[in-house]
């Protein structure tokens, strides 16, 4: 993957891709909250070296420009990555999206706004679903925005020890961190956890906590949603509720797996999308034979 960087007016985006546009659909990749676009990089080897694919720093993350004058709700993030594509061109013909989690949110809500730019949509646990009862964690989260201790949020580590939650928390394969490594993502962590609070904060506002949910009636591509069955952080009946309202939707759950799909299961993971991928284009080419 090389890494590049493309500016809207004042505004810098930093990406890293692999490949170029080609007959397949390019795929843009979006991660989740305080993650960058390193991320999917575990998944990509996994993946043919002849797609394109394009992974962006999320607004305000790693080499993406972090402003304070930035609207980060959910909508302000789809407008964002809508001027990142246009910088690329790379709507100029539909193109395969996909999300995580914060990223899912946005790719969600971005395939409902800008239809005409994207063919298919894979959403990994994202976020942005309104459930009938909370997981433990939304409860968690609802007892410290009423008692105001948001220094607390749990996706926010500032200690070794909260890093070590955090980790539990977002993975169902218990690993044993040694202590030093935990304080050096803790360390790396620390300089940006102002952000991640306000970024936190937004998404998870009035405004924008239910915007997939809002949204999601009108997705009209084919789509995927990828769920690990044990996710703590966003359950994984969110999987159904989505497949209820989107038309053309194929849903995989994954044994064992948690939150973090993508760290933990990065070679199924990136089975998953290209095998979806091939039914998907598959059919379009059969369509055009009859």
């Amino acid at each position: 993957m090389q890494v590049r960087y493309v500016h809207h007016e004042d505004y810098q985006f930093c990406y890293s891709f692999r490949g170029r546009s080609g007959h397949k659909p390019s795929i843009l990749m979006l991660h989740g909250f305080s993650a960058h676009k390193d991320m999917w990089l575990s998944v990509v080897k996994f993946l043919p070296k002849n797609l394109h694919l394009v992974c962006v720093d999320m607004p305000g993350h790693e080499g993406t420009t972090r402003s304070s004058l930035d609207d980060l709700s959910i909508d302000g993030q789809v407008k964002r990555i809508h001027q990142f594509v246009e910088c690329l061109k790379l709507n100029k013909k539909p193109f395969h999206l996909i999300g995580t989690s914060m990223g899912g949110h946005v790719a969600g809500v971005y395939a409902a706004y800008y239809p005409s730019d994207v063919c298919s949509l894979c959403l990994v646990c994202p976020a942005g679903l309104q459930y009938s009862t909370d997981n433990q964690f939304v409860q968690r989260l609802k007892e410290l925005q009423d008692s105001a201790a948001i220094q607390k949020i749990p996706l926010i580590p500032s200690t070794p020890e909260e890093m070590s939650e955090m980790l539990q928390l977002c993975s169902y394969v218990r690993f044993k961190v040694p202590q030093q490594i935990l304080q050096g993502l803790v360390d790396v962590r620390i300089p940006h956890n102002s952000f991640y609070r306000k970024l936190f904060l937004e998404i998870v506002s009035e405004k924008s906590r239910y915007s997939l949910h809002q949204n999601m009636d009108k997705i009209k591509v084919p789509t995927q949603i990828i769920w690990g069955k044990q996710d703590q952080v966003l359950d994984v009946s969110g999987a159904d509720i989505l497949a209820k309202s989107i038309a053309n939707c194929q849903v995989e759950l994954l044994e064992n797996c948690g939150h973090s799909v993508v760290m933990e299961r990065p070679r199924k993971t990136a089975k998953l999308i290209i095998d979806f991928l091939a039914s998907v284009h598959n059919t379009d080419n059969n369509k055009k034979l009859n």
